[in-house]
């Protein structure tokens, strides 16, 4: 086993510990913890099931640990209680719990990166602009769907799944939560673009 293989060993590691403490003595019902792990959960089967056919580079690998890890600790606290939200309530002074944010952020981040490395390596799309277009509406699609699974899921249950939820008595949650998506998308593809550039120009 060669350094890379062992270095994404060590993360997958790292993601099995925190799910394993995310899932011991969660805040509030394991129905709520099971709805907000299930990316998690799923992205991780998915990777690991991929991981001989399709192998990411080490990079994406570090950005998906970490945004399952922003999962596990919102679905362990569930959004609204999570310690770091509170903190920056007082740092900011904020009037709600905005840790959610930073995992709609990663929403966008996350898919933008994955999509980038899809359409290098299975199509002919190549170029700099549609590539990085065409990620950004795939990360925002991807937050659109799950707004809307959010909202079924209301519908179906209103009164268990109302942590799943999390707006807090925010009437705009919906509309910043894909805002943050489209924020972190654009930034990580703009960053990802404009270091493979500097790479080409060094070259």
């Amino acid at each position: 086993m060669n350094n890379i293989a062992k270095s994404h060993l060590f993360l997958l590691g790292l993601v099995l510990l925190t799910m394993l403490w995310s899932v011991v003595g969660v805040e509030d019902t394991y129905l709520t913890w099971i709805l907000e792990a299930a990316p998690a959960i799923v992205g991780l089967l998915v990777l690991v099931f991929t991981y001989k056919k399709f192998r990411m580079p080490t990079y994406l690998y570090v950005v998906m640990a970490f945004h399952m890890a922003v999962l596990l600790v919102g679905a362990h606290y569930s959004y609204a209680k999570v310690p770091l939200g509170f903190w920056m309530e007082d740092w900011f002074g904020w009037t709600r719990n905005n840790y959610d944010k930073i995992g709609h952020l990663m929403q966008g981040v996350t898919p933008a990166l994955v999509m980038i490395e899809l359409l290098r390596r299975t199509t002919p799309i190549k170029t700099a602009g549609w590539t990085g277009f065409l990620s950004v509406c795939v990360a925002e699609a991807i937050s659109a769907l799950y707004e809307i699974i959010e909202w079924l899921a209301s519908l179906s249950n209103p009164t268990d799944t109302e942590a799943f939820l999390g707006t807090q008595g925010y009437i705009w949650d919906t509309q910043t939560d894909m805002f943050m998506c489209l924020i972190g998308a654009t930034i990580s593809v703009l960053i990802y673009l404009n270091v493979k550039k500097f790479r080409k120009l060094e070259t």
